[in-house]
């Protein structure tokens, strides 16, 4: 993918703008995307830096001192703020409530940002735009042969999603996205994150948006990384967590998701009634969907691994996509059937 790269003039006056990083007990990742922070190409002068650390059991807040520190004297300001509650949409209040100049960047901690990052969100608030962003692609921690395996069956559309900010390239008005920038008057119209969500708060929050006359814009050039779970077991974690979230999300705030995000769901539903319907001695429907289904898989498969180096564990890759969509929508169909009890106990709860 071409990167779009802004050169500064230093001299001219420039937008003061702060990079926020949420993390907790981050210690391997923290100073690899604080070194991407440094290594940024907007002048240093203008930028201050917001870490929030979550209550961390690791040394995650010795090392947020240690660059507030280090670094004092190149950027403007440096804060290291607490957030007691350790939910990631509560350190990101603390981060809005804690940032003092015209535009906050999100970054997550558990990934990475090039140096032109900065630059390029900045080049397209100052061309009018309110809220910018851009794809967000996966990478590994670490470079071997299954972590590779694992980072193709994520990046594919059928593993993953088909989000937009996984994949797209040209400049659009989009949903939602992974890292945003934006600016404070979005903030003081739309409110802040939502406290009583995990993993759907951008979701509700980019809804929120949108339902305010915000425009999130996705612009091309402007790239950054998640990395994946090292381990298959993290993953399917990962994903179940996820479909957990999009189940409770349903009862407060519908609007905000897409019918994407209930595919898995309804996987595991077809896979529920196919096998009592099959345990009642009619199995047509169960090997219809399975045949259609594997045929599928294998299908992907063969898509995600063309033009890539291949590795034996490739072969798995029909597996790891059914492990993906069963953990995923065994989420959602407990976080379903949680809903109505966790909503009663979230009534009314607003962030405004």
């Amino acid at each position: 993918m071409k990167r779009v790269l802004y050169n500064w003039d230093e001299k001219r006056d420039s937008l003061k703008v702060s990079v926020g990083i949420v993390a907790y007990n981050e210690e391997k990742n923290l100073p690899r995307i604080l070194e991407d922070v440094v290594k940024q190409t907007y002048p240093h002068e203008q930028m201050e830096v917001v870490l929030v650390d979550s209550r961390s059991e690791d040394s995650t807040r010795d090392l947020m001192q240690k660059f507030a520190q280090e670094y004092k004297e190149e950027f403007f300001n440096i804060q290291v703020v607490d957030n007691p509650k350790r939910r990631q949409s509560c350190g990101w209040n603390h981060a809005i409530r804690a940032f003092t100049t015209e535009v906050l960047i999100r970054v997550d901690a558990h990934s990475s940002i090039p140096p032109e990052f900065v630059a390029g969100n900045v080049a397209a608030l100052e061309e009018g735009e309110m809220v910018t962003g851009g794809v967000r692609p996966n990478i590994v921690e670490e470079e071997s042969p299954w972590q590779q395996v694992l980072l193709t069956a994520e990046s594919s559309m059928f593993g993953s999603s088909a989000a937009g900010f996984r994949r797209e390239g040209k400049k659009a008005y989009v949903k939602s996205f992974f890292h945003g920038a934006y600016r404070r008057e979005v903030f003081e119209k739309a409110g802040v994150f939502r406290e009583d969500l995990g993993r759907t708060e951008d979701n509700e929050f980019h809804y929120r948006l949108r339902q305010n006359g915000f425009r999130l814009c996705m612009v091309p050039g402007i790239i950054s990384y998640q990395m994946i779970r090292p381990d298959l077991g993290k993953m399917c974690r990962q994903k179940c967590a996820n479909g957990y979230w999009i189940g409770l999300t349903v009862g407060v705030c519908p609007g905000c998701l897409s019918l994407y995000h209930f595919v898995p769901f309804v996987f595991v539903c077809g896979i529920l009634f196919t096998s009592l319907l099959a345990w009642l001695s009619y199995p047509q429907l169960a090997v219809l969907m399975w045949s259609l289904y594997w045929l599928l898989a294998v299908g992907m498969a063969l898509l995600a691994v063309k033009g890539q180096k291949k590795y034996p564990g490739h072969l798995l890759l029909p597996v790891l996509f059914f492990l993906l969509h069963v953990s995923y929508g065994t989420g959602t169909l407990a976080g379903l059937v949680k809903m109505p009890f966790w909503r009663r106990s979230v009534k009314g709860a607003k962030f405004f």
